[in-house]
């Protein structure tokens, strides 16, 4: 059997027929559906999705006959299979009206049924959603699903990484993948981070931006649910590897550590992390440790501070796919994705501008990053029950090293030296299953997921030195190392996250009628608990000898000597530590819920999905001295989701729904982690309470010919207690923390637009090009608070834009061999932070992103070459104290009146691929 299930010569000469059988109405797969091929006794049943194959299939063509009880039969005709490849056919069927319609067959050709199955695919969700498919994505220059996420209309991407949806910064959005939520990635932020799931491994990813209650009741801009593949329809395997040039890294000088194997696996060797004999916190404060127990421990340290020069590498890009199935002769199917991903980089970021406050800073930083990824996903397929076990892993490595020169309160130049290694893991594994309830359509489905997220930093080592500005020129003067007192900015870091996440869901879904009408029910129960454990000490050599010159000698010393055996040993430092007990802490929230939904279809022509939500969130966060939160919330949350067909070709929607937004633990925490890029320090908030958002939304949508759409949308909403970031400036330093903002609110419209160029000319270039658009224009308000004279009393909601735009051109020519895709997207400047008292926002600067890639298959279009230009223009990001008010960036305050927060280019990247499928 094993020989059976691995072979690739099986069925060589034959080909399949498969694809998925639907309501035409409601775009719900139908189990139990036959599917034959007219004039023989061959055929099969759809499974529990929906699915079926027809296997050994000689080349021809063939007409398929699909019947099930209670829908209308129908035919299609001129099904061309020719071996050994897959032919999709995914087909819809429409309700019986009565006895005689039953009678009634439905004939349609191959081409027909397909592009009537496209319109039903995009006409029958029951939300207001966009999304982005498998096929889409590999025409695309995008690496990641961060990547992909910012041609989903109404989406962008900050930071690279996080999405933002309607404008809304990404603590207002959630994720889920393959039905299960996704922890948040980051220490200090709500965020998943979607730059760890390589795109090759994503089947199609959908963004909801209305709600029904069988989704997760936390987010206000859109639910993000990204599905990973399980059975394939053949099997394959393939492989890719590709190199990249960034015009301001590739082939440049690149300053970092010394690096082992292990780093370019996404490992770092264990010797940068704090001993585990090291003392604690309270035996540092006690000041009783014995000379030689305070050498050991600052002998500890790691030690090799040394900057090595090499080159800059060309990225490096290498993917393994493989696919499995083995169908059984009693119609079982088993099936086996596998997929391995494996990238390198090696960035420079050159000149990065901080001019302002007291600050007039250079930086210049080097990031040596590794991404190692994987997907095993198993699927066991019997009867009308399918089992399946879907697990993804993915680790990140980031090893980073900043250099910052410039001027500090007008009369001090400092040189900064910043090490930083960030480890970032996720496992995520998810069991599910399928289960069809008697002989109709009803269908019960569970799953139990368990996902750990790991996010350590070991030996953050962090070290400025000054000098008086009036010493410039003097070379006699020697820059002095900050080593005599110990703060946040001059220290090492060793921090560790741990986040265990266990989640569990049962539903269950029927078809009835209701008041003589076709009604769905859905009915589900669920719990999630999450667990977190974070620990950080801040800890480093203090000088302590009182010889002057001594003193001054040490402190002179380059980063490379300065901690250096000799010098510990000599007795000159003593360890010490900043922070305490509050910068550690425990974490737990469970969550259980229920909800009740109902689809129906009144007519032919009105739907209607509606019901609730009833969740019950308690949240605890507690450090060695007190359980500081503890939290219980009841939550009721109603939703409606109206569609009108006003043709067979448009579609007019509506909405309402209620949502949430719970504070993250690290916004509770009473923990304060100094930032060394924000020159700030973030600090939680334990009395920040839940944001509740009101959502209305309205839709209209055509579909003028298959896979092409125009629609226009309409939003509103209104937040209480809505949490936002800002910069509390109260005191002396400035830090970053969280509140609660009475009263917010949001509205906008959203464009989007689909189409082939074919109108313009049906014959040469316009009959393979497709142009396309997305066009979002939002407007938001908040209040502040009247706790502080904030400078805004008003102001638009942190993250959001007032505008987004997406655009693009894609061309295919030489029998869809040859590809060209072209993109655009560009989004209104936002606020990164809210202001205080003293400080102003600081605004992102809009920048126009333009992408290009070229492909050609090759090899009997078994391989295929692609090209990707990515962010030609290299246009500045930057972010800004608007000081003059005029909405827009005008250089530093010498230049017109702003000041520049951070302000950098991260170079255009060139990058050459080939994959080839077996």
């Amino acid at each position: 059997m094993l020989i059976s299930f691995l072979s690739f010569a099986a069925y060589a000469q034959t080909g399949k027929i498969s694809g998925t059988v639907a309501d035409k109405k409601t775009g719900e797969t139908l189990i139990g559906v036959t599917v034959k091929i007219k004039g023989t006794a061959k055929g099969v049943s759809t499974d529990v999705d929906g699915h079926y194959t027809l296997q050994a299939m000689a080349s021809g063509k063939y007409t398929l006959e699909f019947s099930y009880v209670g829908y209308q039969t129908k035919e299609v005709s001129d099904v061309d299979v020719k071996g050994p490849a897959v032919t999709n056919l995914s087909v819809t069927l429409a309700e019986a009206g009565g006895q005689n319609l039953q009678e009634v067959v439905i004939k349609a050709s191959f081409k027909q049924e397909s592009i009537n199955t496209l319109y039903a695919q995009q006409k029958n969700s029951a939300l207001i959603s966009d999304g982005i498919s498998s096929e889409q994505i590999k025409k695309s220059p995008d690496r990641n699903t961060s990547d992909v996420l910012k041609r989903v209309s109404g989406a962008t991407i900050q930071d690279n990484k996080f999405v933002i949806v309607r404008g809304l910064s990404d603590r207002y959005n959630t994720a889920t993948l393959d039905n299960s939520t996704l922890p948040s990635t980051e220490a200090n932020r709500k965020a998943f981070s979607f730059d760890i799931v390589p795109s090759n491994l994503v089947d199609k990813i959908t963004i909801s931006k209305t709600a029904t209650p069988d989704l997760p009741a936390d987010f206000a801009g859109g639910a993000v649910q990204i599905v990973t593949k399980d059975i394939p329809d053949q099997n394959f395997l393939s492989f890719g590897v590709g190199y990249g040039y960034n015009s301001q890294s590739t082939f440049k000088d690149f300053l970092g550590t010394k690096k082992n194997a292990l780093a370019y696996l996404g490992y770092q060797d264990g010797g940068k992390q704090l001993a585990e004999n090291f003392p604690t916190r309270e035996a540092i404060a006690a000041g009783t440790l014995s000379n030689a127990k305070n050498i050991a421990a600052l002998k500890s340290f790691p030690t090799d501070n040394s900057i090595k020069t090499t080159t800059a590498l060309p990225t490096q890009n290498y993917q393994f796919n493989l696919g499995r199935v083995k169908n059984f002769e009693n119609g079982n199917k088993f099936g086996a994705m596998i997929s391995a991903t494996y990238r390198n980089a090696q960035t420079i970021y050159e000149n990065n501008e901080r001019n302002f406050y007291i600050y007039n800073y250079n930086d210049n930083q080097y990031r040596f990053s590794t991404n190692v990824g994987g997907l095993a996903n198993f699927a066991y397929s019997f009867g009308k029950n399918k089992i399946s076990f879907k697990n993804i892993y993915n680790k990140n490595y980031d090893d980073n090293y900043t250099v910052r020169t410039g001027i500090r309160d007008a009369n001090t130049l400092n040189q900064f030296y910043a090490y930083d290694i960030m480890q970032k893991s996720l496992y995520k594994a998810t069991l599910e299953g399928d289960h069809q309830i008697g002989e109709g359509n009803s269908k019960l489905k569970w799953t139990a997921s368990y996902s750990n997220i790991t996010n350590n930093q070991p030996n953050q080592l962090k070290l400025n030195y000054q000098k008086a500005l009036a010493s410039q020129n003097d070379p006699s003067v020697p820059y002095e190392a900050n080593i005599t007192s110990l703060g946040k900015e001059n220290t090492r870091l060793f921090s560790d996250l741990n986040e265990n996440l266990y989640s569990g869901e049962a539903n269950y879904v029927t078809p009835f009628k209701l008041f003589d009408a076709s009604t769905t029910m859905k009915v589900g129960l669920g719990s999630q608990y999450r667990e977190r454990t974070f620990n950080a000490r801040f800890v480093g050599a203090q000088l302590q000898t009182n010889d002057i010159d001594l003193q001054t000698q040490i402190r002179s010393l380059p980063i490379t000597e300065i901690y250096s055996q000799s010098l510990i040993e000599s007795g000159v430092y003593k360890l010490a530590e900043v922070g305490g007990p509050l910068d550690d802490y425990n974490a737990n929230s469970f969550t259980n819920y229920g909800y009740l939904m109902l689809d129906q279809k009144f007519g032919e022509n009105f739907r209607a999905v509606y019901g609730a939500r009833v969740e019950n969130y308690n949240v605890k966060l507690m450090n060695t001295l007190s359980t500081y939160v503890d939290d219980t919330q009841l939550d009721v949350l109603p939703s409606a989701n109206l569609t009108y067909s006003l043709t067979k070709k448009a579609n007019l929607r509506a909405a309402y729904y209620r949502t949430l937004a719970r504070p993250e633990f690290r916004e509770l925490s009473l923990n304060s982690y100094y930032d060394y890029e924000q020159l700030s320090n973030i600090i939680g908030n334990p009395n920040l309470k839940r944001s509740i958002i009101d959502n209305f939304d309205l839709r209209y949508e055509i579909y003028p010919e298959a896979g092409q759409l125009f629609s226009v949308s309409a939003f509103y909403k209104r937040f209480t207690n809505a949490i936002e970031t800002y910069r509390y400036d109260v005191l002396s330093t400035v830090d970053v923390a969280f509140f609660n903002t009475p009263k917010a609110y949001v509205y906008g419209l959203e464009f989007e637009g689909r189409k082939n160029l074919n109108f313009i000319n049906d014959e040469g270039f316009f009959k393979n090009t497709t142009a396309y658009f997305n066009l979002s224009i939002i407007k938001s308000k908040v209040t502040n608070p009247t706790d502080q004279d904030y400078i805004d009393k008003t102001r638009p909601m942190v993250g959001q834009s007032p505008y987004l735009i997406n655009a693009g051109l894609q061309h295919s020519a030489l029998d869809n061999k040859l590809n060209f895709n072209i993109l655009y997207n560009k989004i209104g400047r936002r606020i990164v932070q809210a202001g205080g008292i003293r400080f102003p926002s600081t605004w992102e600067n809009p920048r126009d992103v333009i992408d290009f890639q070229a492909s050609y298959k090759v090899i009997k279009s078994k391989g295929e070459v692609k090209l990707n230009v990515g962010d030609i223009l290299n246009q500045r990001n930057t972010v800004y104290f608007d000081y003059n008010g005029d909405k827009k960036y005008n250089g530093s305050v010498g230049n017109g009146g702003d000041e520049t927060f951070s302000s950098y280019k991260s170079g255009t990247n060139i990058s050459l691929s080939f994959n080839y499928s077996f």
